[in-house]
């Protein structure tokens, strides 16, 4: 009967040592997606951070990093917001790519590349999905991205309600929108944490006096809003000039209006609440759909999938699926359209143009592939 306890007792010991070493490496793991994300913008881009334009986020994990750039000629001003959602990397890396070669020489660019950084730090364990991917820079240098969360991480957003309604319109969506950042625009100087992200974007967007904004996104194949432009009726004229140069270039893209009646997404509040033309645009992401099969890095970067090409002959998706929807050329889309919607700024209003150079053109991206003109580091 000793002999049994005692048995008993060591098979404890030892189940509870192994629980406590699986909690330390996952901890570990957990907390390497702390590190921010290392980039390495141009010199000609000035750093400032969001807290300058709201200061109830400074000190807090809402704070982060904008890039500005001011060309040599007067011109209009755009704002380029990217990772909005971190489980939507074209989005993330767009931004890094103006970054680290755009070069302004009329008007001015302002980057954020981590719009919500707070959901950099987590990801969707229980959709699979891997904690990031890499890119191999033109001297073979593999660079790590982050690969996170559609949410503010719950450590700092925590608990959402059942219903989270809408501060300004006092719309009901689900609980878990208060921790999406594209639902809570124009946010409050006194709300929750991403409330106060929200708010501070657009007080920025204010106190630039932005003409132009983008906020870049990823949506499933098979969402009927993907490969698309959503533009505010401020900004529909200059879209749809942008959207048949697109479509000129044999790239496929729609063009869809921001519905005034579902509020909180940047498309219609930043239109709203400032004087700025809002831009969303989407591309087609495989790695966070729901008819996907395996989720890994490889998945992100190449988007091959063979349950999306068994749909894709059902004609189950809204976008061209020929086996692959690459990393590449969903930022191919996204850099595109960007540049095209600065240049053609100027026919909107002639002193508001924003010329940028340097930036590798669609085929460029697809056929060196996005890393190749990303730095190596430190230069």
């Amino acid at each position: 009967m000793n002999s049994r306890y005692k048995g008993t007792r060591l098979t404890a010991f030892l189940l509870l040592g192994l629980s406590c070493l699986v909690c330390f490496f996952a901890a570990t793991s957990f907390r390497a997606m702390w590190e921010p994300e290392k980039i390495y913008p141009l010199e000609e881009f000035r750093k400032v951070m969001l807290s300058d334009y709201f200061e109830g986020i400074k000190g807090t994990p809402a704070d982060q990093p904008v890039y500005i750039q001011e060309g040599g000629e007067q011109g209009g001003t755009a704002l380029l917001l990217c990772g909005t959602h971190p489980n939507e990397p074209s989005s993330n890396l767009t931004g890094i790519l103006f970054l680290e070669n755009a070069r302004v020489e009329r008007g001015r660019l302002i980057v954020i590349p981590t719009a919500n950084v707070m959901g950099f730090t987590h990801n969707g364990p229980q959709e699979g999905h891997p904690q990031g991917y890499t890119q191999r820079t033109a001297d073979g240098t593999q660079r790590f991205f982050p690969y996170g969360n559609r949410l503010t991480n719950p450590i700092y957003e925590w608990p959402n309600p059942d219903i989270y309604i809408h501060p300004t319109s006092g719309q009901n969506l689900s609980g878990k929108e208060k921790s999406n950042l594209n639902r809570c625009y124009p946010g409050r100087p006194d709300g929750s944490i991403t409330e106060k992200m929200a708010y501070a974007i657009v007080e920025l967007i204010r106190k630039e006096k932005v003409d132009l904004a983008f906020d870049l996104h990823e949506a499933s194949p098979e969402y009927p809003v993907v490969n698309a432009i959503v533009a505010h009726e401020k900004s529909m004229e200059l879209a749809a000039m942008v959207t048949m140069e697109i479509e000129g270039m044999g790239i496929p893209i729609r063009l869809e209006p921001s519905p005034k009646n579902l509020h909180g997404l940047s498309h219609r509040e930043w239109g709203d609440f400032t004087d700025t033309m809002p831009i969303l645009m989407e591309t087609g992401n495989p790695s966070q759909g729901r008819l996907r099969g395996r989720t890994d890095a490889d998945l992100v970067v190449t988007g091959k999938d063979k349950c999306y090409s068994k749909a894709f002959e059902l004609g189950k998706l809204y976008i061209p699926y020929d086996g692959e929807q690459t990393l590449s050329l969903r930022v191919a889309r996204h850099a595109t359209a960007v540049s095209l919607f600065m240049d053609y700024l100027e026919f909107i209003d002639e002193q508001k143009g924003v010329t940028v150079v340097g930036m590798p053109g669609f085929e460029e991206i697809i056929t060196r592939g996005v890393g190749y003109y990303l730095r190596s580091g430190e230069i």
